[in-house]
């Protein structure tokens, strides 16, 4: 079985006001439900350290995170434990005041003045299990309640003299303004454009940024595609681990994903994948949650979503992000000298460009190198750079690349340069020849055909890749589109690039052709009879 993806950093913060944090929160807070009701609430063990790292600070006591994700399966504890961060904020020491090393965590802290919380939805009815979990932690008569004077209702909840803790929908207009101190957005998988998802996301992202203000995000997996704000929040935390997001804000993801090879019919797979998920919730039943994925009205879809946490896309996907994962092997190494062929796709502005490679004597397929423009234009100058590395550092015995917006280069500089090496050619018998370039436009049928084998190979287990996180986004974005009598791929919409998926195509498609052509077989007929081709 496949290792499944962790995200939480490892261990502890050096800084942080979590510790006192919890000590305040633990003599006040009681199990709401369950079998340990009315006992004294004890956060799990991942619980905690979410938390110390949610409130760890820099060496000046600003936060290191300003957003959090929890995306746990189904029945992990998000609501209750989105509840009690938000009762913490309401009247918790949840912002820096100085610090003491002889504290646990180095730092002290104090409680909000005048606290907005805000748990913010789509519809109030995803905003149900947290404010149902806020009124059991916080009822009337409880400590909490109590000791801060606290009026509970059903949408709202006051505290002296200027206190607020309150739920809030998706009206833009009414969003729009408000200060809060903390957010809680609850179940983000369902933020989708066609009910104005993304756009109420921007105007709380906006309201927290004129406060200075953080959000902690809660959601199962998404369905891969639907333009979902827990989606585009993955997007952002994969770009900053690639190290692409400008400036100092940072993301702390929390998920726990079932290995990528988990197989839902194979009993002992899934109950040790089920163990991994649920590894931190002691309440749940692990055979009652395989007997339910097991059930003839659960779609597998569905099962790895809710339950295994996986991101699993539509029917429209070219392939699924476990899929995908199954297949990496970042173990392999590509060596110096390496036979390999590649497949470059190229844009200057709105696309990204991309140089896959693919091993020759086993087909592994690895990145050389992507570029996405964000705001400004593709470095040509850094892409010429990564061709000529490849070249000086592996055996190339063939190169195809699009020919679009890089003409100068795929037409002119890079055959002039390499076009001798190449065992094949991309078009041999053109008129002209061309030893690199391979016109996407002119051979749709053909990528097509390669896009079709590519999916039966993954489906397979046809071959490994490197496991770069940059691939595996534009892999994932890639959808179905029919052509002709096969199934071509393409792009939901411009800002989901799909640019390095294309070369991976690409790449299986030209080892292919080399594998099968008569410069090949002549090479491997002239080196078995004791004759030596030189490149």
């Amino acid at each position: 079985m496949l290792d499944p993806l962790d995200t939480l950093p490892a261990g502890t913060p050096e800084r942080t006001l979590g510790w006192g944090v919890l000590a305040w929160a633990l003599p006040r807070f009681r199990q709401p439900n369950g079998p340990n009701a009315g006992q004294p609430f004890r956060p799990t063990h991942r619980q905690v350290r979410f938390l110390l790292w949610w409130y760890s600070v820099d060496e000046q006591g600003e936060f290191i995170y300003r957003h959090a994700v929890r995306r746990l399966a189904k029945g992990s504890g998000k609501s209750p434990f989105a509840a009690f961060i938000a009762l913490c904020e309401f009247c918790g020491p949840t912002r820096f005041d100085y610090f003491d090393d002889d504290v646990p965590g180095g730092a002290v802290g104090r409680p909000v003045g005048m606290p907005l919380i805000q748990i913010a939805a789509c519809t109030e009815a995803q905003t149900k299990n947290t404010m149902r979990h806020v009124r059991a932690f916080a009822a009337r008569g409880t400590r909490l309640a109590v000791e801060y004077s606290l009026d509970p209702g059903k949408l709202i909840y006051y505290r002296p003299p200027d206190g607020e803790l309150q739920v809030l929908t998706s009206s833009v207009a009414a969003a729009e303004g408000a200060e809060p101190t903390a957010l809680i957005a609850d179940e983000t998988e369902h933020w989708v454009p066609s009910i104005g998802g993304p756009e109420f996301y921007e105007t709380l992202d906006r309201n927290l940024a004129k406060s200075n203000s953080r959000m902690i995000e809660t959601c199962n997996a998404w369905v891969p595609g639907a333009g979902s704000v827990a989606e585009a929040t993955w997007d952002a935390w994969l770009a900053q681990e690639e190290g692409k997001l400008r400036g100092t804000t940072r993301i702390l993801y929390d998920a726990v994903e079932a290995p990528a090879d988990t197989d839902l019919a194979d009993e002992a797979s899934l109950i040790e994948a089920l163990k991994l998920v649920y590894a931190d919730c002691p309440w749940v039943n692990i055979r009652a949650i395989a007997e339910r994925i097991w059930s003839p009205t659960t779609r597998p879809e569905v099962a790895r979503r809710f339950y295994l946490n996986q991101r699993v896309a539509d029917d429209t996907a070219w392939t699924t992000p476990t899929k995908w994962a199954a297949l990496a092997d970042p173990t392999v190494v590509v060596g110096d000298g390496d036979e390999i062929v590649a497949f470059f796709d190229g844009s200057r502005t709105d696309d990204a460009t991309a140089l896959v490679g693919c091993r020759v004597s086993d087909g592994h397929v690895f990145e050389i190198g992507v570029w996405e423009p964000g705001s400004g234009t593709i470095d040509a100058s850094a892409v010429d750079r990564a061709v000529r590395l490849m070249f000086e550092r592996w055996t190339v015995l063939a190169f195809f690349a699009d020919v679009q917006e890089w003409q100068q280069y795929v037409l002119t500089e890079w055959p002039e340069r390499y076009g001798a090496d190449l065992l094949l050619w991309a078009r041999p018998s053109g008129n002209p020849p061309e030893a690199i370039a391979w016109d996407m436009r002119a051979h749709k049928r053909e990528f097509a055909q390669a896009c079709e084998a590519a999916n039966h190979e993954i489906e397979t287990g046809g071959f490994t890749h490197d496991g770069s996180s940059v691939v595996a986004r534009h892999v994932g974005n890639m959808q179905r589109r029919p052509y002709q009598q096969w199934i071509s791929v393409g792009k939901v919409d411009r800002a989901r690039k799909i640019d390095s998926g294309v070369c991976v195509i690409g790449a299986r498609m030209v080892r292919r052709k080399l594998l099968g052509s008569t410069e090949w077989q002549n090479r491997e007929s002239a080196a078995n009879s004791g004759q030596f081709w030189s490149f």
